[in-house]
């Protein structure tokens, strides 16, 4: 079996074959994916360890501002990859590219850090497989887009819905072939309890730690003052770096139905809510969000409360198809299809590949429910990387799914509904929120330009 036929074969299907386990006898003539990676914390390893498992991969880099973090990965990595190598590390993301030693370029930083780093690596003939959103505002995610097509790279983001093989069977079992009839709406939504509700006096301002390059760490983002909720992992809380809930968990559900439905731009969206509830939090993000996605034929809302009861404890983030002839409900954890009258009704759950790989049991912080998909997300990539080709995530598409997120929090700033004109990539007959659609850039970060990518 050739390479080419090996990714083809491996990326299409719902389960890995068993000569994907230990892919290395595959390709044992060919040199190695050589990888690099910039943001070491939980979702970067985690990412990168389901590529260890299925190609014959090798991590040669390693970028983290937080110098004990990183240390650490490059403890892990030495241990899982192949070579045993331990790759170099960088605390700037810029020296790591000028090696111009890596074919695939991974981007797990926080959200305010996608941008910049992925074109960069683009630029220097690298492919790159990044975190969702794709960007903190929309011109960032457009150049992101322009980069891709002028260097003809192969841009994945990691919007693994796609390649959720559960999601993929509710996809073809229900919606292909027809069950719900005519789809009337789509209801998406998050009511996990995950907003930081630390105060002021829980977490005050601090210096940040003697191992942390705060500096850095801030880049083009506007500089708060340190506390500990902001790293790790906590910058979600704050506006600065990310986009909220809409940007960390809509994303990835209005990003499902699109694929599902052959959805392409919202036409218009509506967005209202704020901070309605955990006022005392330092969070500025929202608690409370409805927002409306119009496709002119299909209207698809979405709710988030990260606080109080769940409408459906066994649907918190979600994503529920109402057809005329039944409803199909989604999520990361299962599917469940029941027609009209209580007549057919199909399930399927998430794949758990423990006989195939048992580390998925032990390792740190994985989402196990997720892994499968990344898997096959990474399959699918390398399979687009050997033709040139759109992976599944491409970043286009990822685009899509982030702009719209990140123009319903505009509407939500703004009080009113947005109209969006995709072909000029602006919001119809609103010069502030046009206003909006490019963000400043602290000094001396330049914010990327679509027309200068």
């Amino acid at each position: 079996m050739n390479r080419r036929h090996f990714l083809k074969t491996a990326s299409s299907g719902l389960a890995l074959t068993a000569a994907s386990r230990f892919v290395p006898t595959t390709f044992a003539a060919e040199k190695p994916l050589r990888v690099g990676l910039m943001g070491t914390g939980w979702y970067g390893k985690g990412s990168l360890f389901r590529l260890l498992q299925v190609a014959p991969a090798e991590v040669v880099s390693l970028c983290d501002v937080d110098s004990r973090m990183l240390a650490a990965a490059a403890a892990m990595v030495a241990e899982r990859q192949a070579s045993k190598k331990q790759p170099r590390t960088y605390g700037d993301f810029r020296k790591l590219i000028a090696e111009k030693d890596v074919d695939v370029m991974m981007v797990s930083a926080p959200d305010h850090w996608h941008a910049v780093p992925a074109i960069e690596a683009m630029r220097a003939g690298m492919d790159v497989y990044v975190e969702k959103p794709t960007a903190t505002d929309v011109i960032e995610s457009q150049t992101m887009v322009a980069a891709a097509r002028k260097y003809n790279r192969v841009v994945q983001v990691n919007t693994q819905r796609r390649s959720t093989p559960h999601l993929i069977e509710a996809r073809d079992r229900v919606i292909k072939e027809g069950r719900l009839g005519k789809i009337l709406s789509v209801d998406v939504c998050c009511y996990w309890h995950m907003r930081n509700g630390d105060t002021l006096a829980s977490a005050p301002d601090i210096p940040p730690p003697d191992y942390l390059d705060y500096e850095m760490w801030t880049g083009p983002a506007p500089k708060r003052p340190f506390n500990r909720i902001i790293h790790p992992r906590g910058w979600r809380a704050f506006m600065e770096y990310g986009n909220g809930i809409m940007g960390d968990m809509c994303v990835h559900m209005l990003d499902m139905v699109r694929w599902m439905l052959d959805l392409g731009w919202p036409h218009t969206i509506t967005s209202w809510g704020g901070i309605l509830n955990d006022k005392a939090s330092r969070a500025n993000i929202t608690d409370t969000q409805t927002a409306t996605f119009d496709f002119d034929n299909l209207q698809v809302t979405w709710n988030h409360r990260t606080w109080g009861p769940m409408p459906d404890p066994d649907y918190p983030w979600a994503a529920i198809f109402h057809g005329e002839k039944g409803t199909l409900k989604t999520s990361v954890f299962k599917y469940e299809f029941l027609s009209l009258g209580g007549g057919e009704r199909l399930s399927g759950e998430a794949l758990f590949e423990y006989a195939k790989y048992p580390e998925d049991r032990t390792e740190k912080d994985l989402e196990r429910h997720v892994a499968s998909a990344m898997r096959r997300h990474w399959l699918n990539f390398l399979a687009a990387r050997e033709t040139r080709s759109r992976p599944v995530a491409d970043i286009e598409q990822a685009h899509i799914s982030s702009t719209a997120c990140i123009l319903a929090n505009h509407s939500q700033q703004l009080g009113r509904t947005l109209k969006w004109d995709a072909a000029t990539h602006t919001v119809v007959g609103d010069a502030e929120a046009n206003g909006l659609l490019r963000r400043p850039y602290r000094a001396p970060w330049a914010h990327p330009d679509p027309n200068a990518a």
